[in-house]
């Protein structure tokens, strides 16, 4: 029987083909996990190996781009190559007939104007940041979670400019960094200040999930980025993930299965190394993962580790 993940899909205007090798070349390069990448996709880390894989040699157009977009590239960097056949020239195209030369030159002159200001709007957008939000799929009552905003700048200037988040109702700021601008913890909408430079930059911040957070229902993350462009600000939304699933589940187990595998650990990690100083326990998490996993405690609100 044919390997299902091997079947190759018809490439139509909806599906684009791949190139999985580029595709893990440009995500080790930029440090990136499977596991962030997946989440700002919208698919499971399988998902992901596989494409890295070519184990889907086409996939949908509207996943390449959300790809593109998590990976920092354009999308023709992550697309397959098709060579050309060896031996074959292009035929050698008709000289075109004097009454339809007028036509010719006219097409010409529309897509030169179309091409002149497709330039321009491309020089207008080009300095935007992009700012994509990561966070964990479930979340706990009480649980102190991360969330993480990486913002590319497109440009080689040193602008700066502003993130705004506005936290779902009830959630509490627990620390950040850098540090926010203004914003008491328990306010509803943080705000940071980033002064002008080169390079990416990460905004980390933990919050504090409500101990009377409902059970199975999705909390919502929104937020903005604000670049001063020639005197105008311009507002940009937050890419990524916006929303998690409050359950019985540790931010760190990314599938809810009550455990935590060796899939998860490493992301988990190198996460709380980098957001470090910031709340995260991960001696907690280290001790689920050397167990057979985790119940949840709903009358002490806390995990307990099987083992």
């Amino acid at each position: 029987m044919d390997n299902p993940f091997e079947k190759t899909e018809k490439l139509t205007p909806a599906s684009v083909a791949i190139d999985g090798a580029a595709i893990k070349n440009i995500r080790e390069a930029k440090k990136l996990t499977q596991l962030y990448v997946a989440n700002v996709v919208g698919v499971t880390t399988d998902t992901i190996s596989r494409w890295e894989n070519n184990r889907y040699p086409t996939i949908k157009r509207e996943n390449a781009e959300k790809l593109a977009s998590a990976l920092d590239v354009a999308l023709g960097e992550i697309l397959r190559q098709e060579p050309a056949a060896i031996g074959e020239e292009p035929a050698p195209l008709p000289a075109p007939e004097r009454s339809s030369r007028r036509l010719i030159i006219a097409v010409a002159v529309v897509l030169a104007v179309a091409g002149a200001a497709l330039l321009l709007f491309l020089r207008q957008t080009a300095v935007t940041p992009i700012a994509v939000r990561w966070l964990p799929r479930f979340v706990a009552p009480g649980e102190i979670i991360p969330v993480q905003i990486k913002v590319t700048r497109r440009d080689t200037g040193s602008r700066g400019f502003i993130i705004k988040e506005d936290l779902p109702p009830g959630w509490r700021l627990f620390k950040a960094a850098p540090p926010t601008s203004s914003g008491e913890p328990s306010a509803a909408e943080v705000k940071w200040l980033i002064p002008g430079g080169n390079g990416p930059v990460t905004v980390s911040y933990t919050v504090q999930v409500p101990e009377a957070a409902g059970v199975d229902q999705k909390a919502r993350f929104s937020g903005k980025i604000i670049v001063n462009m020639d005197g105008i600000n311009r507002t940009e939304p937050i890419g990524g993930s916006t929303g998690v699933t409050v359950g019985a589940f540790h931010w760190a187990d990314a599938n809810g299965d009550g455990r935590i595998d060796d899939n998860e650990i490493m992301p988990a990690y190198y996460l709380t190394e980098d957001m470090k100083g910031l709340g995260l326990d991960w001696k907690s998490i280290e001790a689920i993962w050397s167990g057979k996993g985790y119940v949840w405690d709903k009358e002490r609100k806390a995990f307990v580790v099987v083992k």
